[in-house]
C-alpha cells in the first residue's frame, strides 16, 4: 500500500465515525470517483493479504473501516469493562479552577462560575481529582491527573497559541478573573 491517495482514504476512514459514501471521499481528496473506489478496494485487499486487524467494509451506502471479526471476542471483553464518563462542561469547569486558584473554597468558585458547585465539586471528590482540607478549600490531587482527566498527556499541552493557558481561558470564558499569573502546584 503506497499510494498517496490510498493513505489518504485510510485516514478519512478512520476518522469518520460513520460510513462514508465514494462520492463524499472523492470529494474530500479531489481524486476521481472510479479512482476512489478502485483505492479503496486495493486498500480492502491490502489488509486482507497483510492479515491486519482493520477491513474496509460497505455499508449503508458508505465505506468504513472496521475491526477484523476473527478480533470480536477481545474487542467485546475489551469493551465490557465499565469506563469513568467524561467530565461534564460544569465539572470541567470547575477543575480548571481549582487548579488555578487552590486552595479555593466552594463558595468562591460558585461566585466565578455564577452557579452552585455542590455537584461538580462532589463527583470531582468521588473521582479522586480533588481534594478536600481543612476550612472547606479544596486543592487539585494532583497536577498530572487534571492533565489527563482533561485529555493531555503533557503539561506543554495545555498552553495555547496565545500563550494563555487552556485553562485559563476557560476561567476567563466562565466571568472568573484574569489568573495568568497562578501556577499548578
Amino acid at each position: 500500500m503506497t499510494s498517496e491517495l490510498e493513505r489518504t482514504l485510510e485516514s478519512l476512514l478512520f476518522l469518520s465515525a460513520d460510513p462514508v459514501p465514494a462520492a463524499a471521499l472523492s470529494d474530500a481528496t479531489g481524486a476521481e470517483l472510479h479512482e476512489v473506489v478502485t483505492a479503496l478496494e486495493r486498500l480492502r485487499e491490502h489488509y486482507d493479504f497483510e492479515r491486519r486487524g482493520f477491513v474496509v467494509r460497505e455499508l449503508a451506502g458508505g465505506y468504513t473501516l472496521s475491526s477484523h471479526p476473527e478480533a470480536e471476542g477481545a474487542a467485546r471483553r475489551l469493551l465490557a469493562k465499565p469506563r469513568t464518563p467524561p467530565l461534564t462542561a460544569a465539572q470541567a469547569e470547575t477543575l480548571a479552577i481549582v487548579a488555578y486558584l487552590q486552595p479555593v473554597s466552594r463558595p468562591e468558585i460558585a461566585r466565578i462560575r455564577g452557579v452552585s458547585a455542590e455537584s461538580a465539586a462532589g463527583t470531582l471528590l468521588e473521582r479522586g481529582l480533588i481534594d478536600a482540607q481543612a476550612a472547606a478549600d479544596i486543592n487539585m490531587k494532583s497536577a498530572v491527573e487534571l492533565l489527563f482527566a482533561a485529555g493531555f498527556s503533557t503539561a506543554d499541552a495545555t498552553s495555547d497559541i496565545s500563550g494563555r493557558g487552556v485553562f485559563a481561558g476557560r476561567i476567563m470564558a466562565c466571568g472568573g478573573r484574569d489568573v495568568r499569573h497562578r501556577r499548578l502546584r
